[in-house]
């Protein structure tokens, strides 16, 4: 059985990847105006981060560990 890479993981890493960048974008273009609401959107943009990395993460140790078992 051929090994396969949770791919949905990673769809959903570019998904919010996504939704960061213009979430961000949409706070510098605002943060004259309301220093609140950017830092609000700039914390959940890092939240939204933390979970990309997370994903990002799960996909990996998925590979190394792949790898490791067919090298044995």
């Amino acid at each position: 059985m051929a090994n396969q890479i949770d791919t949905n993981k990673l769809k959903q890493a570019e998904a919010i990847t996504s939704i960061v960048k213009d979430m961000i974008t949409s706070a510098i273009e605002q943060s004259a105006a309301n220093t609140t609401l950017t830092s609000e959107a700039l914390k959940q943009a890092s939240n939204d981060v933390a979970q990309v990395q997370t994903l990002i993460s799960q996909v990996q140790s998925q590979i190394q560990t792949q790898s490791s078992l067919s090298e044995e």
